[in-house]
């Protein structure tokens, strides 16, 4: 993809907007960065997927995970637990991710979007 100010303005907008969504409730990557890459920069669903985990490296999210530390409303326990199983996952998940067709997994992506969706606008 060719960096022009276009596409870097519209990169910025998108990590700006991930960045504010992440800090305020916990999400980003999936919720705005996937679908913002796919429909306004033309990535395939692979390269957004990709893409937004590289983004959600370490680094990025320190600050707001300081935030929530020093709010004393994470358990470092609890994150160590989930941490382990989360590499073990996201390896797993990718290695799948990629072995689908895209629109197989475009299309799973927007069906589990729209189930958490209708479960935090309708559940309990």
């Amino acid at each position: 993809m060719s960096l022009d100010t276009n596409s870097v303005l519209l990169l910025l907008l998108v990590g700006l907007m991930a960045g504010i969504l992440s800090g305020f409730v916990g999400v980003g990557g999936g919720i705005i960065m996937v679908p913002a890459l796919v429909w306004l920069l033309g990535y395939t669903q692979h390269q957004a997927q990709g893409t937004s985990l590289a983004v959600l490296m370490l680094p990025v999210v320190f600050l707001a995970v300081r935030n929530y530390y020093k709010a004393g409303v994470i358990d470092p326990k609890v994150v160590v637990v989930i941490a382990a199983a989360f590499v073990l996952g996201s390896y797993f998940g990718s290695k799948w991710s990629l072995a689908l067709p895209m629109e197989t997994v475009r299309k799973i992506f927007g069906g589990i979007t729209l189930l958490v969706a209708l479960k935090l606008i309708f559940g309990k």
